[in-house]
Formats: structure tokens, sequence, C-alpha cells
């Protein structure tokens, strides 16, 4: 019987196990889609789906930076304890992950999963992760990965808390000297501690500014402070209120961490820097993943999980 791309699809969707090795049972089975889902199950293929319903949202993010510095990948692999996020295993399977990455041509993290292991022609990325499941016995997820390239500077990484957060800087420069990396490893710990949304205020959005602005408005209207104002004065305070919000959300008018007077901004600080290390230098842009982040979390109770447990 031919097995087909739907027949593979439909098997892998049932029990979780690899694209190569749902053909395999299939073609094992002439094609009996329940004969096959023992075949994975006596191979001990299919326990990846058992899992795959599970919560993950512990794990580590990790940058990787190629050896010449002109391109970077940032990616995160969730886990469901942090137990696991810690083991050395896991740590060695994420690594993998951000080397694929950091050549893929994929778009987006579907086409990700779907292209061929770079370590196993056969399977593919998914295929990989499936196998990893099995191995170290939680539900992993490869959430996103984000490329940086720059042929005209180099790329620095941060890494803090051993993956919790991670970031990449892309710096633009004519001069590459441990001054210059100096600067833009303190502008990654920057990111990472200060957790901007933009580059430059020139990368905000509109609608987001013109929405900001409603809400700042309301909030002042409603102060009883600033009731009777007239309409300038109250235009006035909003433009204020809502500049030093963006100062807040763009990394070069943010207030530089490391500042003595704790009043130099972040891109004050890059173009002094620059200048003391004889480079033309300055930031374009930036990659702050951290882990976990916008993702729900398991309440975990491991007392009533050994009860349930024993009582089935």
């Amino acid at each position: 019987m031919a097995i087909t791309a739907a027949m593979v699809k439909d098997l892998r969707e049932a029990t979780g196990a690899g694209m190569m090795d749902c053909k395999k049972a299939l073609t094992a089975t002439d094609g009996d889609k329940e004969k096959a889902v023992e075949w994975l199950r006596e191979k001990g293929l299919a326990t990846a789906q058992k899992k795959a319903g599970r919560i993950a949202a512990e794990g580590i993010s990790m940058a990787l930076v190629s050896e010449d510095g002109k391109k970077a990948v940032a990616v995160e692999v969730n886990s469901e304890t942090d137990f696991v996020a810690k083991n050395e295993k896991f740590q060695a399977y994420v690594k993998q992950v951000a080397e694929q990455a950091l050549d893929t041509t994929a778009a987006d993290i579907d086409a990700f999963l779907a292209e061929k292991s770079i370590f196993d022609a056969e399977k593919t990325v998914a295929d990989m992760n499936s196998a990893q499941i099995a191995v170290i016995g939680e539900n992993l997820k490869i959430r996103r990965f984000q490329q940086m390239k720059e042929e005209n500077g180099f790329i620095c990484a941060y890494t803090h808390m051993g993956g919790k957060i991670v970031t990449l800087v892309d710096v633009v420069t004519d001069v590459v000297n441990d001054a210059v990396k100096e600067m833009a490893k303190n502008i990654a710990m920057q990111v990472a501690a200060l957790k901007p949304l933009y580059t430059t205020n020139a990368e905000v959005p509109q609608d987001y500014k013109d929405h900001e602005l409603e809400i700042l408005k309301q909030q002042i209207m409603n102060d009883p402070k600033m009731a009777g104002k007239p309409e300038k004065v109250i235009a006035g305070a909003v433009q204020g209120r809502l500049s030093k919000e963006l100062k807040e959300i763009c990394l070069l008018d943010q207030v530089y961490v490391k500042a003595e007077d704790g009043k130099q901004s972040v891109d004050a600080y890059v173009k002094q820097a620059s200048k003391a290390a004889g480079a033309n230098a300055y930031i374009k842009t930036f990659v702050r993943f951290e882990t976990g982040e916008g993702l729900e979390k398991k309440n975990e109770d491991f007392a009533a999980e050994v009860a349930a447990q024993i009582k089935g």
C-alpha cells in the first residue's frame, strides 16, 4: 500500500512521533494506522505525545555568535521544570538548536521545525525535539529564534542568570578593539536590565504614541490639580509625560545604568566611549529574550502530584 504524506501527518498528530518514524511504522504495518500506533509504542517512539500537553514554561534562552562576530542568533527552548533547565543534557540540546538556527533560512518557527536537522539528515528539527522529549522525560518546546547579521561591525551577546535572559546588540563600527567590545557588553547588560522595547524614538509606531496620548490625556483630565487649566497647559503636560515614558522604553534615550551622575543617556555614553576608543561606533538594534515571558506557568504542587501518582 502506498504511504501518503497525509497518512504520515495524521499518525504524527496522533502519536507525537517523528515524521520518519511514522513513515516507517506505516510501511511496516501496510498503512494500518492502529497497528502503526502499536508499532510506535513498542519502539518507545510514541511517548512524546503523552507529554505534549503539559505546560512548558521553564527552560533557557541561549545566544550564539559566529567566530567572526558577524552573525548571531538567540533561541528559547522551554521545559516543564527549572530542574530540567539546569540539566547539562538539556543545555547541550539547546546549543544544538542554536547551531541549527544560526544558519537557518526558515522565516518562522513552523518552517524551522519542518527543516532537516543538520545533525541527522533523515530527521527534521521537530523529530529531533520529539526524540529529546523521550530521552529527557518532559515536554520540550522550541518556542522562538531570532537571527542578527552585521557586516559593518560586530554583534555582542550577553547571558544573564544562566539563560534566564539573553541579549544581542548590533554594533556598527569602523574599529573593533577591547574598548569598543567593552562598550557593547555594557549596552547588552543595559538591555537585559532595563528591558527597552525599541532602539530609538523613531522606531516607536505612531499608533502606539497616539494610544498613549489618549490615556495620558485622560489621566491628566482626571487629576484634580489640573482642573480648570488651559488646554495649552494640559497639552504640554500630556506631551511631557509621553516624552518621559518614551525615554524609558527606547534604549538610546534611557539613562545609562552605570552613569556616574545618574543622568547620562545611553546614546551619550556610546558616543563618549566610541570617541575614547578611537572609533566611530553606534548601536543599530538589539534582541532581548526573557525565558518564559508571556507564558502561562503551571502551579506546582509536588505533594499533590506524588499523591495522585500513588493513587493512580
